[in-house]
């Protein structure tokens, strides 16, 4: 017999990051780094974890509202749901009253991403596989089937989207090994926080030459001189072939994979990121001011929102050879559609919850694909490494085919916490999940619950004491 979903139970977990500086950026001057956290529970021994991102205050509001999406799936066949998880993930969208206070964004929106995504989390850990191979494994009508398309099929149907699967359906078995053998391309943000001194950040710079990344990010926005200093302080490192790990050689900067993207002379390629201070015009003048840094794109130069705003600071920069990149706070798929749609865009970065669930990230993946967009996902902050490594393996195996122009980003925050941890290779690639009983490798150790749960874990009342 099947079982059924029997209840659910939220944690409100606190990482004190304020305290180091880790997280630091021109408009998120104060990160806790916080995970709204699910489990929801079965009649069997089946439990799937979930969680959403916060950067804490407000964690406690968004706990709520999971507890509301939650109720929803009480008494229900899990079989049923994983029958078609797209049609679930309408159900879960569509209560009407709790729609109302989005719709489709803002709180209600990444309360559904921690509830969808531990349903994945479940039903991943029901067929004993991880998240990314569960998806991989399915044939294309079951992806279509899974997959969110209310509202965007002026931008794709599901007869493009199934056609585009089959397409790349024979093939799936050769992506899948050599991505086995190679790992996914990654980018390290690590060195690059507002709130880290000129030392530190030369000294992580070089720690992550030597760990093997060929691609870093770094955060502007406050101060330009601050930023030309800075930036220039990466430059002068990461285009210096003395600090290559020992026999590395330099990569060609006009390669497929480099091409367009503004790398030096090892190979190396420099990304800026502006956390939406700007108004356009600012942002089209300040990036101009930083082109000497040579960044292959300005990520989140506005708001978020302003999908013919980021088309206009794209079309003034593109002569300056400096690209758009935006999406860790579109907050829907339609965000994402009008951004492809108005050319506004170079590089497309999912988040794997402020997007409702996976179900919502495959129709982003795939509208993507068919616009030629390559797919580098939102990651740092807790957990969101551990999870969007399944969703770009997903997009290279399944939807896009390549890898050879993306890269996943990585920071090395918090990894202790979870049971299946992400990890990097020698070459600043992540490694592919292969714990059949990770499901979406986002289940946190008790211990740290039990320290870092608001606020009575033991380390917020030693805090308050």
């Amino acid at each position: 017999m099947s079982p059924k979903i029997t209840g659910y139970k939220t944690h409100d977990i606190r990482f004190p990051t304020s305290l180091s500086g880790d997280g630091t950026d021109a408009m998120n001057t104060d990160c806790d780094y916080s995970s709204a956290y699910v489990k929801l529970y079965t009649d069997s021994e089946l439990t799937g974890y979930g969680m959403t991102f916060t950067i804490g205050r407000g964690n406690d509001i968004v706990c709520m509202a999971i507890q509301e999406l939650a109720k929803r799936l009480l008494g229900k066949d899990v079989e049923e749901l994983f029958a078609n998880m797209g049609k679930t993930w309408n159900y879960l969208s569509s209560d009407s009253q709790l729609r109302w206070i989005g719709p489709e964004k803002g709180v209600i929106h990444i309360a559904l991403g921690a509830v969808d995504n531990a349903l994945w989390d479940m039903f991943a850990r029901s067929r004993n596989k991880p998240l990314w191979k569960l998806v991989v494994d399915m044939t294309p009508e079951e992806i279509v089937n899974a997959t969110a398309f209310r509202y965007i099929t002026d931008a794709i149907t599901r007869d493009e989207a199934l056609a585009m699967l089959r397409e790349k359906a024979a093939t799936r078995a050769e992506r899948e090994a050599k991505v086995r053998e190679l790992g996914y391309p990654a980018y390290v943000t690590s060195a690059g926080w507002l709130g880290y001194s000129d030392e530190k950040v030369a000294r992580l710079t070089k720690e992550a030459v030597q760990a093997g990344f060929n691609h870093f990010k770094m955060k502007v926005g406050a101060d330009r001189d601050s930023d030309l200093r800075r930036g220039k302080i990466i430059r002068s490192i990461i285009d210096d072939p003395q600090y290559l790990p020992p026999g590395t050689k330099p990569r060609d900067p006009n390669g497929p994979d480099l091409k367009g993207k503004n790398a030096g002379p090892t190979g190396s390629v420099l990304m800026i990121d502006a956390n939406q201070v700007w108004e356009v015009p600012q942002a089209i003048d300040y990036v101009k001011s930083l082109a000497e840094i040579k960044p292959w794109f300005i990520e989140e130069p506005t708001a978020p929102d302003d999908i013919l705003g980021h088309a206009a600071i794209r079309k003034a920069l593109k002569p300056f050879g400096i690209g758009v990149a935006t999406g860790e706070h579109a907050h829907n798929r339609m965000v994402f559609k009008q951004l492809l749609q108005a050319d506004a865009i170079d590089v497309c970065q999912i988040d794997s919850c402020r997007l409702a669930g996976v179900s919502e990230v495959l129709s982003v993946l795939l509208m993507a694909a068919k616009f030629g967009v390559p797919v580098c996902p939102h990651a740092g902050g807790v957990g969101l490494c551990e999870y969007v490594i399944h969703l770009s393996l997903i997009d290279y195996i399944a939807v896009s085919g390549t890898m050879e122009r993306n890269v996943l980003e990585f920071v090395d925050h918090l990894h202790e916490h979870f049971l299946y941890p992400c990890s990097i290779n020698k070459n600043g690639r992540y490694n592919v999940p292969s714990n059949p009983k990770e499901g979406y490798s986002i289940e946190m150790h008790e211990a740290s619950i039990a320290e870092y749960e608001c606020p009575h874990g033991s380390y917020w009342k030693s805090v308050r004491a």
